[in-house]
């Protein structure tokens, strides 16, 4: 228990729930991705609801596409009136919206059901990250920081657990939205149990003195040269992390086309352990980073990827696969770990609420690419054992 409250200690009840807060909403954006993912099958299965396959390759798209959008006004709305009230506006919306999901009647209402639910999920990331960081001593937002990105691994748990549970009941897919509702909920709970951010009370006291304005800030060259870096930083921090993660179970699972045709059992548990070896390397690095700075830490757990890559595509051998994906995982998401301070730290403090989320999302799009770009490479490189997941990519 001593272990456990640890980290926690010298936190007073308003930062605690700040953390647990935004943790959720972490959680939930990749709850979101997955549960997504998960239940295409079953749309399309759905003769009801008469859904072409090309219509369901929109249904991530539209999400992600208004993610920025999301992020910006949001974001902007936050630097002007506090973070607490667009915060809790923001769980509202996408609680409302995914609930409302569970009832479309077609594709068409689905795709926008779901394009509303991206402005909400693209505002929350950035608004929670920033209220957290903001509330917690310096000399510990790195390990927070760790700890906070430990909710991309519990949101990819919870999708699983609930298609699980829509499986084993023989409910139809619909049901996985409205389970979607209790993290939310929770997440707003947590929220009215949180006060403004001090740090964005001063700053607005600042700017009403010196007659700043938002817009005086975004243009300075120097913001806007960071933005830029930010947004490319986080276009390859999640084009790393999609790549690795996201059709890695069907290269598990899969026997053709290179894959290691592994039962559903057996690539489950190492599904496990590679998310249990994510959650440790994001916390190991992120408070890491506190030793020898966010950008250093980022390029150590990325460079430390480059050897663990062979492992990590070859498909003969549990033991590979598993030291191979466990690796992996702990690089990769030890480079997001610190993701979270590095982004709250780089942000002007007058717009602290719009630039984290709008960098990240943005950087997420750009990102989507990703599987696309897979499968044009499969396709061209020789017969290797790195060409394998390439392979399964180019077939998902």
């Amino acid at each position: 228990m001593r272990v456990f409250r640890g980290p926690f200690q010298g936190l007073d009840r308003d930062q605690r729930y700040s953390f647990l807060a935004a943790l959720l909403a972490w959680s939930m954006d990749t709850f979101d991705y997955f549960m997504i993912v998960l239940v295409m099958s079953d749309i399309a299965e759905d003769r009801s609801f008469h859904a072409t396959l090309t219509e369901l390759g929109f249904l991530t798209t539209a999400t992600l596409v208004m993610r920025p959008f999301g992020a910006l006004l949001f974001g902007l709305w936050a630097d002007r009136v506090g973070r607490r009230v667009p915060l809790i506006v923001d769980v509202l919306l996408y609680s409302c919206t995914g609930i409302l999901c569970a009832i479309a009647p077609n594709i068409t209402v689905l795709l926008i059901l779901r394009g509303i639910y991206g402005l909400g999920m693209g505002g929350e990331w950035g608004l929670g990250a920033a209220l957290a960081m903001e509330k917690l001593p310096r000399e510990k937002r790195g390990l927070f920081s760790g700890l906070l990105q430990e909710g991309y691994p519990m949101g990819y748990l919870m999708a699983t657990l609930a298609y699980l549970v829509i499986t084993v009941l023989g409910v139809s897919w619909r049901w996985i939205f409205v389970l979607s509702i209790i993290p939310a909920l929770t997440t707003l709970l947590l929220r009215r149990q949180v006060s403004e951010s001090k740090a964005w009370e001063e700053t607005r006291k600042t700017m009403s003195v010196n007659r700043t304005t938002i817009r005086d800030i975004l243009r300075n060259r120097a913001v806007l040269r960071r933005f830029g870096y930010l947004i490319v930083l986080m276009t390859a921090l999640n084009w790393m992390a999609h790549s690795a993660q996201d059709v890695y179970p069907t290269f598990l699972k899969s026997a053709a086309h290179g894959g290691a045709g592994l039962s559903a059992t057996t690539a489950s548990w190492i599904i496990v352990g590679y998310t249990l070896g994510a959650i440790g390397g994001s916390t190991v690095f992120g408070a890491l980073s506190e030793k020898l700075g966010r950008r250093n830490t980022i390029m150590l757990a990325a460079g430390l990827g480059l050897p663990v890559l062979p492992l990590f595509v070859q498909s003969e051998g549990i033991a590979v696969l598993i030291v191979g994906s466990v690796l992996m995982m702990i690089v990769v998401q030890g480079a997001w770990g610190v993701v979270p301070a590095h982004l709250t730290e780089m942000s002007p403090d007058e717009i602290r609420g719009f630039y984290p989320g709008v960098t990240y999302q943005i950087g997420n799009l750009f990102a989507a690419l990703n599987v696309l770009t897979g499968v044009v490479i499969g396709q061209c490189l020789p017969r290797h054992p790195q060409r394998r997941v390439l392979e399964v990519l180019a077939h998902h």
